[in-house]
């Protein structure tokens, strides 16, 4: 007997349910690129995920099956040819996977082949929380705190005995990894599960003890890094929770609490799944068109240091803090006045780490449409949040060279200093306070229209 298993978002072969489900018959690995991801997904995303079947290939003894083509005609076909009995996945929890699946799992059963479904991305599956009313969680504190009660399984164990079925080459979807790979427009970091856990290992000897401050602190590195393997499953959020175990530092608390924020949107998503293209909050806000602000934007010349510094280390690594982040997304919205989906269809294409469900919400949270109560009045200040958290302005330097002569906190006002602008940096395209203004008195108007 021959089982498949087909790898998602899970391309590791440690702590797999579904693998270890798979391994109970000789298993066929395998991993199919959709055309339409081929064209919807940024060169950054592309590079990231052909690094990492690599790596899955040689965890796998070279034997990863990789097929070019719709999952639904490319699944029935290879079951039919190796004789497939059951077909293995992680389950799948996003809109777009779930309607793929449902055609999928369709195709094979009129084969006579078992659809198995074991586990998913997350600690928690998404929906399988509730209110005491039935409904699915829309405050992250009450979620957290049903999170945590919930719990969740143990890693799992070793797939024992596996043994894996070769499988013939196709070459033009070795190719297509091959130009993907060379293509990507920045330099990636290591991939696969052993580097993964080598920088978790890593996170834990050297920047845990000091996670609740530093991971707000964009000059220094003080996140735990591992959310681009997250992002495609390379590691399980279920390991990192088991190897913190039962740590009670504030630490290990906060980096829970960073892991549930994950979950947390994955499950509103589950519930809302129209909010990916739309409002989770409708508000009859008016936006102003894209343009040149939003060009500007994108390539970080906006005139304020700190927004200017994200968006440059995006394009250079697919990375951006996440404090830099809502600062970026709070700019976009509230001082360009520019609709949130645009930013997030930036991000999508740029950043190394996308999660669809985490990327989406977390714009409508700053947006104000999204899942926090009364949240339109929040309205970062960019110079107020650099000087706060890049205090010497060290991030801001790195990543903006026309400001590097200035010193210490003068780089966040660079219209302060009479030398802020004689390297070329430009000024600012909006002014801050009358734009904050703008912002709030088109939310009150909102409000009386809604």
């Amino acid at each position: 007997m021959t089982t498949l298993m087909w790898f998602r978002r899970d391309l590791r072969t440690r702590d797999h349910p579904a693998l270890s489900a798979a391994a109970t018959a000789a298993v066929l690995p395998c991993f199919v690129l959709d055309p339409k991801l081929i064209t919807d997904v940024g060169p950054v995303r592309l590079g990231w995920l052909a690094a990492n079947l690599h790596a899955l290939n040689a965890d796998l003894g070279g034997r990863l099956c990789l097929r070019l083509g719709d999952a639904a005609e490319v699944l029935p076909r290879l079951a039919s040819e190796y004789a497939v009995t059951a077909v293995h996945v992680s389950g799948e929890t996003e809109p777009e996977g779930a309607r793929r699946d449902a055609l999928v799992r369709e195709a094979l059963r009129g084969q006579g082949v078992d659809w198995v479904a074991t586990g998913s991305p997350y600690a928690v599956s998404p929906g399988r929380l509730r209110t005491q009313h039935g409904a699915g969680y829309r405050v992250f504190g009450a979620y957290r705190q049903a999170w945590l009660h919930h719990g969740w399984p143990h890693p799992a164990p070793a797939a024992a005995g596996l043994r894996l079925v070769s499988s013939a080459a196709e070459s033009s979807a070795w190719d297509w990894l091959v130009a993907a790979a060379a293509q990507c427009p920045i330099s990636l970091p290591p991939a696969g599960q052993d580097a993964a856990e080598a920088q978790w290992l890593e996170f834990l000897r050297d920047r845990r003890a000091d996670y609740s401050v530093d991971r707000d602190r964009v000059d220094r590195d003080g996140t735990s890094l591992l959310s681009p393997y997250l992002a495609l499953g390379v590691l399980h959020p279920r390991s990192l929770l088991a190897a913190i175990g039962e740590l009670g530092d504030a630490d290990s608390d906060r980096f829970r609490t960073e892991l549930a924020w994950r979950e947390f949107y994955a499950d509103v998503t589950w519930h809302r799944p129209d909010s990916l293209r739309a409002d989770l909050n409708p508000l009859p806000l008016t936006y102003d068109p894209p343009g040149d602000p939003f060009a500007a934007w994108q390539r970080g010349r906006t005139g304020y240091p700190i927004v200017d510094a994200g968006q440059r280390q995006l394009a250079q690594t697919g990375r951006m803090p996440n404090r830099v982040r809502m600062i970026s997304a709070s700019f976009l919205t509230k001082d360009l006045h520019i609709w949130w989906r645009y930013g997030a269809d930036h991000f999508a294409r740029q950043l190394l780490d996308f999660d669809e469900a985490s990327n989406v919400q977390n714009w409508q949270w700053v947006a104000g449409t999204g899942t926090d109560a009364a949240p339109y009045f929040r309205i970062f200040n960019p110079t107020a949040q650099g000087e706060r958290f890049d205090p010497e302005g060290a991030y801001v330097r790195r990543w903006v060279p026309e400001l590097s002569h200035l010193t210490g906190i003068r780089v966040h006002q660079p219209w302060a200093d009479a030398a802020g602008y004689s390297q070329g940096y430009p000024q600012p395209i909006v002014d801050h306070a009358v734009e904050r203004a703008e912002a709030l008195a088109r939310y009150q108007q909102a409000r009386g229209r809604g």
